[in-house]
């Protein structure tokens, strides 16, 4: 056989080889794929429970959304202005003309906002966040059938970042109030709004947790935590379980980005529900005041104090004459119960309290040199000069955010006694007196009137116009100055 022959035959074996390894390979590869096929197949079971669970979603969904609204906001900003010998010197204006000259005057401009809300009244009650509406010359709601009306401010608490507004009609859709203090942790919520002006969203999630406080939000906070996704302009939306019960008002997102990153808060149904109720029939939310400064019970803390763990509201200090002093309470006591209800840290005891009508005998459960004890205390409204005054009026002092001058504020910014008045807390982003005015200012005399507590600064304020001047004489850094607030 010749050397061509062989390599003739040797080449169709290969040929005839490789041709029987692919059919083999592919034959393998089809019974996989067939294999698999089979594998990847949905059971009927499965397809009829997550079937059913669509339904119910879209069931709650459906029943909910139409009590859920656009909420859009506008309100002027004022910028204050400030003079300057440039303004008016000719070399300047020569250079720079003669609109150089306005830059220093007052300026003011409108800004536009977008939030949601929700119906909780036949009769045009809207629930919604006090950072939506505030300070808002004009407010349009917008019904999920396209109707548009204008909205009146019922009320408003800072404090709880809550606030109730109210439009002209009637037989409106109501989402009914569910009670927030029945969620559990894992409990799946749908969260509907307007986020970036997107009209009747709903995004779904769980409960991640209950009770968060101190996220800086508010000044009573007991926030549900969610991962139902919540973005700019879901604020004063509808949280609600799965019976269509309302038993959040969407507020914030925990975002280092600006954007929705798994973590948002809602203010449980059970606060709102007392705070709207109090802005509805009383025009004011009515808080109870127990009359002590708390802290935490850290691991140090409570081999010291004799306490097991570490739960509970350390006593350090008890206020003269408050309800805590006259029921026995003193320092160093750690109070573990509230009415029945178990104090885990400082902020559960703060909003019991303040949730307590005025006038209520309640027991509390203290730790006192590691025994137990029961004491009965009468709750009473927190004292109006213990009260801070957000700052709404509209004139140059708006957005100054003040409180009333107690013993402790004096003792801790070594204020002297000779010195009344009111003290500056904050100032508002646009405020008028912003750059003026700065936190910890004790404002002694308005437009040369003496203020001596919290109830004079209101009474003088909120007669000034608009476009009235401001002389204010203000305790700062040991001593006293003047400070002129102008229009012009």
């Amino acid at each position: 056989m010749t050397q061509k022959k062989r390599t003739l035959i040797f080449g169709t074996t290969l040929i005839l080889i490789g041709t029987i390894l692919g059919l083999v390979i592919s034959s393998n590869f089809n019974l996989h794929a067939n294999g698999y096929t089979e594998e990847a197949n949905i059971s009927k079971e499965a397809i009829d429970i997550l079937t059913k669970t669509g339904q119910a979603m879209a069931e709650v969904t459906a029943a909910v959304k139409p009590a859920v609204v656009n909420i859009s906001s506008t309100k002027t900003i004022r910028t204050p202005g400030f003079q300057s010998p440039f303004f008016e010197d000719p070399f300047f204006r020569r250079f720079f003309g003669d609109d150089f000259g306005h830059l220093g005057r007052p300026r003011e401009y409108k800004q536009s906002g977008l939030g949601s809300g929700v119906i909780v009244d036949k009769d045009g009650y809207i629930l919604t966040n006090n950072h939506v509406i505030r300070d808002a010359d004009e407010i349009m709601v917008k019904l999920s059938d396209k109707r548009d009306f204008k909205g009146k401010v019922i009320g408003t608490d800072p404090k709880t970042d809550l606030a109730v507004i109210k439009i002209d009609s009637n037989h409106l859709p109501v989402i009914k109030l569910g009670d927030s203090e029945k969620l559990k942790v894992g409990e799946t919520v749908i969260a509907i709004g307007n986020p970036f002006g997107l009209n009747q969203t709903v995004t779904s999630g769980i409960v991640s947790a209950t009770g968060r406080a101190n996220v800086g939000i508010a000044d009573y906070e007991d926030f549900i935590q969610t991962d139902a996704p919540i973005n700019p302009g879901n604020s004063g939306g509808a949280l609600v379980n799965v019976r269509g019960e309302l038993v959040g008002i969407n507020t914030a997102i925990f975002s280092t980005s600006g954007g929705y990153q798994g973590i948002g808060f809602a203010i449980p149904s059970s606060m709102a529900k007392a705070v709207m109720d109090n802005l509805i029939h009383k025009g004011k939310v009515v808080r109870g005041w127990l009359g002590v400064s708390i802290q935490p019970v850290t691991p140090d803390l409570s081999k010291q104090f004799g306490i097991k763990d570490d739960k509970g509201a350390l006593v350090g200090d008890v206020t003269e004459e408050g309800p805590a002093e006259k029921a026995g309470l003193q320092r160093g006591d750690v109070i573990i119960e509230y009415d029945g209800k178990e104090v885990s840290e400082p902020s559960t005891l703060r909003n019991s309290v303040a949730g307590t009508p005025p006038g209520k005998k309640v027991t509390l459960k203290i730790m006192r040199d590691g025994k137990m004890q029961k004491v009965d205390v009468t709750i009473t409204e927190l004292p109006a000069d213990m009260q801070k005054l957000h700052g709404e009026f509209d004139n140059l002092l708006k957005g100054v955010i003040v409180q009333g001058l107690t013993s402790e504020l004096r003792k801790n910014l070594n204020i002297p006694k000779r010195i009344t008045g009111v003290i500056v807390t904050n100032i508002e982003e646009g405020s008028p007196a912003g750059g003026l005015l700065i936190t910890n200012d004790v404002i002694i005399e308005v437009n040369r009137k003496r203020i001596n507590s919290m109830k004079d600064y209101e009474a003088v304020v909120s007669r000034i116009k608009s476009d009235q001047d401001i002389l204010l004489l203000v305790y700062r850094n040991g001593s006293t100055t003047y400070l002129s607030l102008s229009s012009r």
